[in-house]
């Protein structure tokens, strides 16, 4: 039996990394992240996008993701939106994967970055947070060209609640190779319980 797992986490802990971990141990994975971008690109995402915001909202025929950004980042009821023209998407997308998967799959797991705030827990057997210091997450995001932590967590539960709430927690503040062994361990773990 398959063990569907939602991997969530704070902004610049590691998630990415650390589902790629889980795929190099051999467990199915999926990034809802991914699938959002592949929608934008989606004829009648697109079109919905543009009949709200204008046709500059996709210059040369594509999606200008950092316009949609700053359209959404401080505006709840155009995030609103937004949210309600991919998230029925990005669920229907999700479920057409899980059929799909190889009966012989033990671990499936799915990264979900808001999956408390979306209460979307319920979907999963159980649920990992990935967590870091602080000043690695900082660093992290400094790395990728992005702002530090401040004021961008409004939206989430800070990465202690989603520990808290979470089944597991896996610490990504150290190296690649202690990461690899904690997902092994994990997904050993979880095998196990779906196999009793």
């Amino acid at each position: 039996m398959t063990r569907f797992i939602g991997l969530t986490g704070g902004i610049g802990a590691g998630k990415s990394e650390t589902l790629a971990a889980f795929d190099r141990q051999g467990a199915a994975i999926l990034s809802t992240d991914a699938v959002t971008h592949e929608l934008l690109e989606d004829p009648a995402v697109h079109e919905a996008l543009a009949e709200r915001w204008g046709d500059e909202i996709a210059p040369n025929g594509e999606i200008d993701r950092k316009l949609v950004a700053e359209r959404v980042f401080q505006n709840r009821e155009e995030l609103a939106f937004l949210e309600s023209v991919l998230h029925p998407r990005v669920g229907r997308h999700l479920l057409e994967w899980r059929r799909r998967l190889n009966p012989e799959t033990h671990v499936a797991v799915v990264e979900v970055p808001l999956l408390f705030e979306a209460a979307m827990e319920g979907a999963f057997d159980s649920t990992v947070a990935v967590v870091a210091d602080d000043e690695v997450r900082d660093a992290r995001l400094a790395e990728r060209g992005q702002a530090g932590l401040e004021g961008r967590e409004d939206r989430q539960l800070d990465q202690d609640e989603k520990a808290r709430r979470a089944d597991h927690v896996i610490r990504n503040d150290r190296t690649l190779a202690e990461l690899e062994g904690r997902v092994a361990e994990l997904i050993a773990e979880i095998a196990g319980a779906g196999a009793g």
